[in-house]
């Protein structure tokens, strides 16, 4: 392998295929962080005085995520905060509650940690028992989104970031077109924001970043991490569309760039050609936003007993 591109250094522990760049690891650690700082400028994810609530895993990309925005609290841009939901996943979730929790301490952040037994009176181990549930990622999803957006309420935060790496968003993209979903298409992109005051702002700092180079990024930058999967990911459709997009990447290694990149050209007229903006009232039931009488969560319970 050749020399660091940027610096000649030997010790190179990346060479990229879609561009033929190699990098040593203070090179790379630079670039990752750079190109981050910079997607958050081109998509003005951030302004200055913003306290922003990472929704915090304790895997790789959350992990990631939280450690470069970190940088930008230590020059006091922003106000950071984190918290950390415990979907109740025996065998698997506790372990990334305790890694949340030592990054959190480490850094000085204010965390918590929000459980779906305390949310909801249920965890996701017990939805999955019953055998008419609709897949474990649609109540995770859902549960999720409204743990998070009353998490940030109580934080006073006025972003939501995650850790959607390049990966997550052209798996999303391809999801949504393959199901003809044209509404989830449209609320895909490094900023989600809805004109209800109800709703805060979620963004993407890592969405151009591949998941191979987060983890690297992790790895390199000695960050305690939770590596293990979701136990319920590989019965999903999205486990499916992620296996097909790896397999693409083998001999086309751009294909996952020049997907985000078309389908940022094409978002607008998407969305101009699908307008669909609900007028958002609360949930009946949870006080929470909703665009019917009762949020999705709440309808999810209801069918649940």
């Amino acid at each position: 392998m050749e020399n660091c591109t940027k610096c000649g250094n030997p010790k190179v522990i990346i060479k990229r295929k879609q561009s033929g760049q190699s990098l040593c690891k203070e090179c790379f650690i630079e670039n990752i962080q750079k190109k981050t700082i910079k997607t958050i400028k081109k998509e003005n994810l951030i302004e200055k005085g913003d306290k922003v609530m990472v929704a915090l895993s304790g895997g790789k990309d959350s992990v990631a995520v939280l450690d470069i925005l970190h940088t930008l609290y230590e020059r006091r841009i922003i106000d950071l905060c984190a918290v950390t939901i415990d979907e109740g996943i025996a065998n698997y979730r506790e372990e990334g509650v305790e890694i949340a929790k030592n990054h959190a301490k480490r850094l000085g952040i204010e965390h918590k940690v929000v459980s779906f037994q305390d949310s909801f009176g249920i965890t996701l181990d017990e939805i999955m028992k019953n055998p008419n549930h609709r897949g474990s990622c649609t109540y995770c999803g859902v549960f999720r989104r409204w743990i998070i957006n009353r998490a940030a309420r109580d934080f006073g935060a006025s972003k939501i970031a995650t850790g959607h790496n390049l990966d997550d968003e052209t798996q999303a993209i391809l999801m949504n077109y393959l199901e003809g979903n044209i509404d989830n298409l449209t609320k895909i992109g490094a900023k989600t924001e809805s004109k209800s005051k109800l709703f805060t702002p979620k963004i993407k700092p890592l969405r151009e970043i591949p998941e191979k180079e987060v983890g690297l990024y992790s790895l390199v930058r000695d960050l305690e991490i939770h590596f293990a999967g979701c136990p319920y990911s590989q019965t999903s459709f999205r486990g499916e569309i992620s296996e097909i997009i790896k397999n693409l990447s083998k001999d086309h290694p751009t294909i996952m760039y020049s997907t985000l990149r078309g389908f940022d050209k094409i978002k607008s007229a998407i969305k101009n050609q699908h307008s669909n903006e609900f007028e958002f009232d609360r949930c009946q039931k949870c006080g929470e936003p909703s665009s019917n009488e009762l949020c999705r969560a709440c309808t999810f319970l209801e069918e649940l007993g």
